[in-house]
C-alpha cells in the first residue's frame, strides 16, 4: 500500500489557527505551544514542504533539479544582461507563435525557456542578498555612528556654554573683605521698615533690649 501524499501549503496558516492555543486557560494551565527553538547550526528543517539547510544560505539551482544556465565562474552584471536578453527575444518568439500557430508545441516549449530563465535570474539576484544586508548593517551603522558624533557634540556645546555661564555668575559675586577690629566679614542687612516698626511694638521686642543694654552696661 502506498503512503498518502502529504498536502503542504504555500502559505502560512491563518492566524486564528495559532491566536485560538494561547487562551487565558491555556495559558494558565500552562498548555500554550511553547515557541520553537532556534535552528542549529547544521540542523536541517522544513518550510511549506521544502527541506532547508543552515550551512547553505541560498539553495543551489541543482539541489533544486533546476537547469543551470549560469558557468560556475561569471561576471554577474554580464550574465544579467544575458539573461535580459534571452527574456526578451523568447518572448517575442511565443508572441510569433501565439499569432502564426498558437496550436504549435514550440508554444509550450517557449514557456518553459521563459520559466528556466526566470528562475536563473531570480536565483542569480538572490545571490546579492548577503552582500545587499551586509550594505544594510554597514549603513544602520554609520548612521547610529553619526547620530551619537552629533549628540556627543552637542552636549559638549552645551556643557561649555553652563560652565561660562557659571564662571560668569562666579565671577560677579562680591568679594568679602576682613575686618580689621572685628577680624569677621562685614555684613550689611537690610531691614524692612515696615517690619522694624511692628517689631518695636512688641512687648518681647522692648524687654530684649533692656537685657541687650543691661548686659552691655555689665561688661
Amino acid at each position: 500500500m502506498s503512503n498518502p501524499e502529504t498536502q503542504v501549503s504555500s502559505l502560512p496558516m491563518p492566524p486564528e489557527r495559532y491566536i485560538s492555543n494561547y487562551t487565558e486557560e491555556n495559558i494558565r494551565r500552562n498548555r500554550a505551544p511553547r515557541p520553537p527553538p532556534p535552528p542549529s547550526q547544521h540542523e536541517v528543517y522544513s518550510m511549506f514542504g521544502i527541506q532547508y539547510n543552515n550551512d547553505e544560505m541560498i539553495r543551489s539551482l541543482e539541489s533544486q533539479n533546476i537547469k543551470r544556465l549560469i558557468p560556475i565562474h561569471f561576471d554577474r552584471r554580464k550574465e544579467l544582461k544575458k539573461l535580459n536578453h534571452s527574456l526578451l527575444v523568447n518572448f517575442l518568439d511565443l508572441i510569433d507563435f501565439l499569432i502564426l500557430n498558437p496550436d504549435s508545441p514550440r508554444r509550450t516549449e517557449k514557456i518553459d525557456d521563459l520559466s528556466l530563465l526566470f528562475v536563473n535570474m531570480h536565483h542569480l539576484l538572490n545571490e546579492f542578498r548577503p552582500h545587499q544586508a551586509r550594505e544594510t548593517l554597514r549603513v544602520m551603522m554609520e548612521m547610529q555612528k553619526r547620530q551619537r558624533v552629533e549628540t556627543a557634540t552637542r552636549f559638549q556645546k552645551h556643557l561649555e556654554r553652563v560652565r561660562d555661564i557659571v564662571n560668569n555668575v562666579f565671577a560677579g559675586l562680591p568679594v568679602l573683605g576682613d575686618d580689621s577690629e572685628n577680624g569677621g566679614a562685614k555684613i550689611k542687612m537690610e531691614i524692612d521698615p515696615m517690619e522694624s516698626s511692628a517689631a518695636k511694638n512688641d512687648p518681647s521686642y522692648q524687654h530684649d533690649r533692656l537685657m541687650c543694654k543691661l548686659v552691655d552696661s555689665i561688661e
